[in-house]
């Protein structure tokens, strides 16, 4: 077991939380982050440290909330002061992506383009076949990096598709790959 929920989380200068009724209120130079409160789950905060606790530290149930809850706010306090950043990648001839205020428009091998809207908070930026999406919440940022890579996932014979830039694609080899070598 890590532990990670028993950890203090330190408050850096600049930012102030604020628990009360039932939720937890992170303010940033960057932002504000608004999250409700499990009821079994408190967090106090006195000076620059706060700490979360549950209803029952023995019970299994709230062992893993006590974890979660601690990660949850500690990325809450990391993503007001410095932004969370997310890179995809577009990988294919005609694969191409463009920004115009709150909306992408993606060509990805279909027909037609793919307008996706971005969520409030997210804030896209696009260098030749590179997306970068940046935002204070990291769980929105991960699920709307999610969905844009869904629309083309990476195929594993020529690697099209949209990936996330660290992503690692794992080749396969075609049917004259295979063929050839079983000839032998």
């Amino acid at each position: 077991m890590s532990r990670i929920g028993k950890k203090p989380i330190s408050i850096p200068p600049g930012v102030t939380i604020i628990v009360a009724q039932g939720s937890i209120t992170v303010k940033g130079p960057k932002g504000e982050l608004v999250r409700l409160l499990h009821p079994h789950v408190s967090v106090t905060v006195t000076g620059n440290v706060a700490t979360v606790t549950v209803l029952q530290g023995e019970d299994k149930d709230d062992r893993a909330l006590w974890g979660l809850w601690g990660s949850l706010i500690k990325n809450m306090v990391s993503g007001v002061v410095t932004p969370f950043t997310r890179q995809l990648q577009f990988v294919g001839v005609g694969y191409k992506v463009a920004v115009s205020g709150n909306k992408l428009t993606i060509e990805a091998g279909f027909s037609h383009p793919v307008e996706v809207e971005l969520p409030k908070g997210i804030e896209a930026k696009v260098e030749k076949n590179m997306l970068t999406l940046s935002g204070i919440n990291n769980e929105a940022l991960g699920e709307m990096a999610a969905r844009l890579r869904k629309i083309r996932p990476p195929e594993p014979y020529k690697g099209k598709g949209i990936k996330y830039a660290e992503e690692v694609i794992r080749r396969k080899a075609g049917k004259a790959a295979k063929a050839g070598s079983a000839a032998k």
